[in-house]
């Protein structure tokens, strides 16, 4: 029998994770700032996508999830991934007082943003608003707002400077660590080279006389307002990483749910991503999309959102430009397939079943005649929606283009973005064994085969730079083969960031589809990699940097009688460049370095020990162990079917549920409810490879999820996830939601947060709709109702005290809720948020905690049945007191 903890690791690869992930949480090393934000990297003088090596971003927030819950896979503590999350939530998700809901709530869904042009060069801005310009309706808005109970948007900022190096400070303060800042914003052109820092929260005390606005946005006046973008890959990456921590805690017995939670509310607001950026029509961009008209439903390269600082207005923007890159059908496949992280608002879990679809038609109409992937496509040329030129291929309406988003470098040269994204396709082929993401990967990794380098002396190289010519036919429904879209290799280099993500595609792919070679190549990337480069802080390589002359000679555009100030007191003005706005970096052990080379004519070499590499490293040898590595030989995962099923407590109807079993060479040893193994012959039998779950046993169970682990002697454990399901409890035409806003055990006013859906065919006259709440008085006092507000309007809803003729378990009262014929109807498929309060006349205390409404955990709209619902009479939802 297996270990359930494995104090030691079992194989090499193993051992390596462990090995990384103990050097990565070395405090000696310095991988985490003091708050235990990872930085982007160790060494603090980098230029790429962040501009300092401790500015970080939401992907390596992302990755550290990951590596989290890969460590849990091996150890079965899931603390590290639980920190992980919690750190994202409190320092990259902006939180209220980053994104105060009084300014959020004042976002107009007819009109989310006003247009701006996106220009090429960064000498072209500001680009001037233009409030005449068509935008069109954002569709999901008040769906996520009736669902969360707020405006404010829960997603990933993409860049942080964790210890303040610029000095703007939490919310302007100047002085708080981390702190949300921007760099991008002036067009395709702008390079990292290029920018001008700046805070998220702009109040106007650093800058200029309109703080930084006024160098991006021509505006005629401009208020204090704070604005945050989404880097939607690193969002889905962390959606994929929690649905791996969940798979693989099941295997211990460990509840995750919260962080599923969590995890399905980022994917709720990611949808953002799949609107073009002014929600205009996708192919007809010319005119403004009216509701999901504006969907592309692919993962763009970002979402935006902000507002005014102390005002009630705000505004969100999709993106119309998507790179392929972005896109991760994994965690589309998640969030419309799983039912723990189907996101809760209306439509969540189908648009993501689009997206899935739509995503997977992407890689197909991007393939290239070898199997690379070429870049993207956009809703909106040139970023000012104008024509595209003639034969211009399309791809449900919108644009080819060769490098979405930016051309310095261009956006698709990088071979990352072909490791990262197909490692996704990997994951969700050897989940599903869809066929699309098979004949995808089957072409794309013959490809890969034939552009790896592995030497006679144990070093490899693989593709750094891509070059692409022609473009894919016109998208109609199929793939063509694209045989006049063509990539060819530029560079070559060892980027061992990238060779661990490479490795871990290839891995999946040859577990899917029986092809060893695919694993023998990764094997050897992964052995070359450790053998070599392998140091006291990880793995690293020297690095080229030719281009760092730009420090020195990179003008940063101002425009002419710009002034303003860093926090430091960098001067900002016309003809300024990249190292005049950046002075302390004149103060960085690396400086020096890099100024030397620069007076000799040369190109300075460093090492670097980026985070998001060293996990990319490890994660992939964590791979090869779970897939490969049992005792050190190759070996098959035992499977289940189903891999889900539903069981019904309803007398008459529950039944034994079969599982049939497929050892592929292993011994199955039992079933395991959390730590605890079932006892066969009670709870289930065995006969042959059949397993039956007694109704017996079932019946027992508590309404909702319930997840059962099939051990075996070698292999992965599939898990079983059973939704047990009682309809003998009334359920039908309406479902009542809620949530306790104040949840202390006295209290002395209670308030139920409730929220209605119409989930029947027709409309319901709300006049005809109760609701009632039971609890306890406690000590008999008269009592007050009341009703603030409410999406039917706070004066058309009603309270009234009921006690109750005979008590019963909780409740002796119950507080019946009704509607005046003001409240009009409630439509097929609509929900109504109700949040009440009520108190005795004298303010005196009630004992809630045993009431038999109330709900001790959840902070969000969650189906409750302890509070019944009736319609004319009848009940139709919940369950009465006993």
């Amino acid at each position: 029998m297996k270990n359930e903890l494995l104090k030691e690791p079992t194989g090499a690869y193993q051992k390596r994770f462990l090995e990384l992930w103990e050097i990565l949480h070395d405090s000696e090393n310095g991988y985490f700032s003091p708050q235990g934000v990872p930085y982007h990297s160790i060494e603090t003088l980098i230029v790429e996508a962040p501009d300092y090596g401790h500015v970080t971003t939401s992907e390596t927030l992302s990755y550290y999830i990951w590596l989290e819950a890969m460590y849990g896979k091996f150890t079965g503590d899931f603390s590290g991934f639980k920190k992980a999350w919690d750190i994202a939530e409190t320092y990259i998700i902006p939180t209220e007082k980053d994104q105060p809901n009084s300014s959020m709530s004042g976002y107009n869904a007819s009109k989310p943003a006003t247009y701006a042009p996106e220009w090429e060069l960064p000498s072209l801005y500001p680009a001037k608003l233009d409030s005449g310009a068509a935008v069109g309706t954002d569709p999901i808005y008040n769906d996520l707002k009736s669902t969360y109970g707020t405006s404010v948007i829960y997603g990933m900022h993409w860049l942080l400077d964790a210890d303040n190096w610029y000095g703007f400070g939490s919310r302007g303060d100047g002085k708080s660590a981390p702190s949300y800042i921007n760099t991008f914003q002036r067009g395709r052109e702008e390079s990292t080279w290029e920018t001008i820092p700046q805070p998220c929260w702009d109040d106007m005390r650093f800058g200029g006389k309109n703080g930084f606005l006024d160098l991006f946005t021509g505006d005629s006046n401009y208020a204090k307002q704070f604005k945050y973008t989404d880097a939607p890959d690193a969002d889905s990456r962390a959606i994929q990483a929690t649905y791996w921590a969940d798979q693989w805690a099941s295997e211990y017995g460990v509840d995750l749910e919260t962080y599923i939670g969590k995890a399905s509310k980022m994917g709720d607001y990611l949808r953002y991503a799949m609107f073009d950026k002014y929600f205009r029509k996708i192919g007809s961009p010319a005119a403004a999309g009216t509701g999901y008209e504006g969907a592309h439903y692919l993962l763009s390269w970002y979402y935006a959102w902000g507002g005014g600082e102390n005002a009630n207005w705000s505004w969100v923007i999709g993106c119309s430009h998507n790179h392929f890159g972005y896109q991760n059908p994994m965690a589309a496949w998640i969030l419309s397939q799983d039912d723990e992280f189907k996101p809760r608002s209306q439509n969540g879990a189908s648009d993501w079943s689009k997206s899935l679809e739509r995503q997977l038609e992407f890689y197909q109409w991007l393939q290239s005649d070898e199997g690379g992937i070429a870049g993207g496509v956009s809703n909106s040329n040139k970023g000012r929606y104008e024509s595209w030129p003639s034969g211009t291929a399309t791809f449900y309406g919108m644009g080819y283009q060769e490098h979405p988003v930016y051309a310095d470098p261009g956006s698709n040269r990088w071979f990352g973005f072909q490791a990262w994204s197909m490692q996704r396709v990997a994951e969700y082929y050897y989940k599903t064994k869809n066929l699309k993401a098979k004949a995808l990967l089957d072409k794309w990794v013959k490809w890969v085969k034939t552009v790896v380098k592995l030497e006679a002396d144990g070093t490899f190289a693989i593709p750094d730079n891509l070059d692409w010519s022609g473009q894919p036919d016109n998208w109609t429904g199929s793939y063509t083969g694209n045989p006049n879209l063509h990539v060819k290799v530029s560079t070559y280099g060892t980027d061992l960031g990238v060779s661990g993500s490479l490795a871990n595609t290839l891995l999946y792919y040859s577990k899917a589809s029986g092809d060893d070679e695919a694993r023998v190549l990764a094997k050897e990337l992964l052995d070359r990699m450790w053998n070599l480069y392998k140091g006291d802080k990880g793995l690293s390589i020297p690095e080229q940097r030719n281009d760092y002359s730009r420090f020195f000679d990179q003008e940063v555009y101002v425009p002419s009688g710009w002034t303003g100030t860093m926090p430091n007191g960098d001067e900002i003005k016309s003809g300024v460049k990249f190292i005049d706005i950046r002075s302390k970096y004149k103060d960085d052990p690396d400086f020096q370095k890099v100024e030397n080379a620069y007076k000799r004519g040369t190109a300075p070499v460093l090492n670097y020990h980026r985070f998001w590499a060293q996990c990319d490293i490890a994660i992939a040898n964590g791979v090869y162990s779970m897939l490969f590595e049992e005792g050190g030989e190759p070996v098959n995962n035992s499977a289940i079917d189903p891999t889900s099923a539903a069981f019904d407590k309803k007398a008459g109807s529950q039944k034994d549920i079969k599982i049939t079993l497929t050892l592929n060479g292993n011994t199955f040893i039992g079933i395991k409810e959390g730590n605890n193994y079932l006892t066969e012959g009670v709870e289930y039998t065995l006969t042959n490879n059949t397993v039956l779950l007694l109704k017996t046993y079932l019946a027992e169970k508590e309404v909702g999820k319930l997840k059962l682990t099939f051990d075996f002697s070698a292999g992965t454990d599939p898990v079983l996830v059973l939704t047990v399901t009682d309809s003998s409890i009334a359920a039908g035409d309406i479902k009542v939601q809620m949530y306790n806003d104040t949840t202390t055990a006295q209290v002395s006013s209670i308030v139920p947060k409730i929220k209605i859906t119409n989930t029947g065919k027709t409309s319901i006259t709300l006049t005809d709709l109760k609701l009632r709440y039971y609890y306890t008085i406690d000590v008999e006092k008269d009592q007050n109702f009341w009703c603030d507000w409410s999406t039917v309007g706070s004066s058309n809803v009603t309270g009234t005290f009921v006690k109750m003729p005979k008590a019963k378990s909780g409740a002796d009262y119950y507080l019946e809720i009704g509607f005046t014929a003001g409240a009009g109807e409630l439509a097929e498929g609509q929900s109504i948020e109700v949040p009440v309060r009520f108190n005795k006349i004298d303010w005196s205390s009630y004992t809630q905690t045993g009431d038999y409404s109330f709900v001790k955990s959840g902070s969000s709209y969650a189906d409750w049945t302890k509070i019944t619902g009736y319609v004319s009479g009848s009940l139709k939802w919940g369950v009465e007191p006993q």
